[in-house]
């Protein structure tokens, strides 16, 4: 019936996206006016009037296209949301990563520096003068929260020399009460020599960037997960198969979908 056919096309006229998509929500809507204009034959009307009643009730043209053109851009607006938002968690992951590891690097160089320093200033005994040394540069540093030291003996066996301290209990510390956080864990970074071995505590990153790598790429998989789920249902190929292949192998699955699974054919859920 070209009547039927004329407003289906009309309907789906200015609607975009998967043509073999489009195509078979435009046979399904055929086959449900079909249908209505069959039952209404039977009831005693006229082929025309059981047309015009099919369509009337379908919704109208004017209308049933603006539902569909709405339902077709809600669609793919939330897949794009989906998508961006998903490639946005990936690409915070490793810029966060990127500022956390060299900010843990320098600080860890400080820590060295530092503790060069004061083993520099100590001579066979830790003076008041280098006490206040060391308290200074606890409390004029925000990262520095605080100072080891460690009387060392020295023990040689064959050609080898080793360190070791001489008791559990530092011969000097200086710490500053930490602050509480759960985003920032303490390290001690330090050197020594044959009379003491200095330790500096510091506050460090790695472990927070560790954590907000693996929660924003976990945030990311889940999404892409989810998209490509949308993307395999759009293109009437979705299955368990594939839910299970994004859910584990996520853009690789997804790639395998694309370019190497459009020649086996799918059975839709």
């Amino acid at each position: 019936m070209k009547e039927i056919e004329a407003f289906v096309d009309s309907v789906y006229q200015n609607v975009g996206g998967n043509k073999k998509e489009i195509q078979e929500l435009k046979d399904e809507m055929k086959g449900h006016l079909l249908e209505a204009v069959h039952e209404l034959k039977l009831e005693g009307k006229s082929e025309q009037e059981a047309i015009e009643i099919s369509i009337e009730r379908f919704g109208g043209e004017k209308e049933m296209r603006s539902i569909v053109g709405q339902l077709f851009k809600a669609q793919r607006t939330f897949a794009k949301w989906v998508l961006y938002t998903a490639l946005t968690f990936l690409l915070i992951s490793f810029i966060g990563y990127g500022i956390l590891i060299p900010l843990e690097r320098n600080q860890q160089n400080e820590s060295y520096q530092f503790s060069s320093q004061i083993l520099d200033s100590l001579g066979n005994t830790i003076t008041e003068q280098a006490k206040t040394d060391i308290q200074k540069i606890v409390q004029e540093n925000e990262n520095i929260t605080g100072v080891t030291i460690s009387d060392v003996e020295v023990t040689n066996y064959g050609n080898e020399t080793f360190y070791t301290t001489v008791s559990e209990e530092p011969e000097y510390s200086f710490r500053e009460k930490p602050i509480f956080n759960h985003f920032i864990t303490y390290r001690a970074d330090g050197t020594g020599n044959e009379n003491w071995d200095v330790m500096v505590e510091s506050k460090g990153y790695v472990e927070t960037a560790y954590t907000a790598l693996f929660l924003s790429v976990c945030i990311y998989w889940v999404l892409f997960a989810i998209w490509a789920i949308i993307n395999a249902y759009h293109h009437r190929r979705l299955n368990a198969g594939w839910v299970i292949a994004f859910a584990l192998l996520n853009v690789v699955g997804y790639l395998f979908f694309r370019f190497i699974g459009k020649g086996i054919k799918n059975e839709t859920n």
